[in-house]
C-alpha cells in the first residue's frame, strides 16, 4: 500500500465521494482509546501545532476549523485565553492510495499521528520530518502512471486529547473510510464527528459510525 498523502484535495463531485456513502450518509471506522477520568469534564482547549504544522498553517488551520464542531459538540469550548484552557488538542489527517505497488512505508505507521498531502493518481512520494511519536509527518505530491477507476483511497483523521498542565494523554480517537477519491475537505467535520462519537467511551474495536451526509460545522 502506498503512502501517497493529501489534505487539500480539490472537491471531488459528490458522487466521487462514494465507496464510503450511501445515499445520505458517510460510514467511518472508528476505533477510540484512553480511559477518560471520571471526573473530568469536557471544558476550555487550545489547539497545538507541531513545528512541521506550523511551517503550513493553513493546512492546520482547514483541520481546526474541521474538527470545532466535533469538540463543541461533545462539550469542549475553545478557551478565551490559551494560558487557562484545560486540554490541549492536536490533529491529523491522511489519504492514502491502497496500491499495491509499494511496500508499506513505516514513517506512515498506522499508530501514530501523521499529516501529509498529495495531489493525484501518480505513483510519486516525498516526505519531510517526522513526528516525536515516532512514525511522522510527512507531504508527498505524485504524478506519473495514471491509475483507472479501480484505484482506492483512504481517508483517515486522528484527533489526541491531553491534559494542558501535564501534557498526558487523555483521549485518542480515529476515523477512516475509503472510496475512489482523493478529496477530503468536504469530509473532514463528518470524520471528526464520528471520531467524537463515542466520547468519553474508549471503544478500541474498530467499529462503523453512519455520520449524515448532511452534517456541517
Amino acid at each position: 500500500m502506498t503512502r501517497s498523502l493529501t489534505l487539500a484535495a480539490l472537491v471531488a463531485p459528490a458522487v466521487l465521494l462514494g465507496g464510503c456513502a450511501a445515499m445520505n450518509n458517510i460510514n467511518n471506522e472508528v476505533s477510540t482509546y484512553g480511559a477518560w477520568p471520571a471526573e473530568r469534564k469536557p471544558a476550555s482547549f487550545v489547539f497545538e501545532r507541531l513545528p512541521s504544522q506550523q511551517a503550513h498553517p493553513e493546512r492546520q488551520q482547514m483541520l481546526e476549523d474541521a474538527a470545532l464542531g466535533a469538540l463543541t459538540g461533545a462539550g469542549f469550548a475553545p478557551a478565551a485565553d490559551a494560558k487557562d484552557a484545560e486540554y490541549l488538542m492536536q490533529l491529523g489527517a491522511r489519504v492514502a492510495l491502497d496500491d499495491p505497488w509499494f511496500d508499506p512505508d513505516p514513517m506512515f505507521w498506522r499508530g501514530g499521528l501523521r499529516y501529509g498531502g498529495a495531489y493525484g493518481y501518480g505513483r510519486g512520494y516525498g516526505r519531510w520530518g517526522r513526528s516525536p511519536w515516532g512514525p511522522g509527518w510527512g507531504m508527498g505530491y505524485g504524478y506519473g502512471y495514471g491509475y483507472g477507476s479501480s484505484a482506492s483511497f483512504e481517508r483517515d483523521v486522528t484527533l489526541l486529547i491531553r491534559d494542558h498542565k501535564t501534557g498526558a494523554l487523555l483521549y485518542e480517537a480515529r476515523a477512516s473510510n475509503s472510496g475512489p477519491s482523493a478529496a477530503i475537505d468536504r469530509l473532514l467535520p463528518l470524520m471528526f464527528r464520528a471520531a467524537l462519537q463515542d466520547f468519553p467511551a474508549a471503544s478500541p474495536e474498530p467499529h462503523t459510525v453512519t455520520v449524515p451526509l448532511s452534517i456541517t460545522q
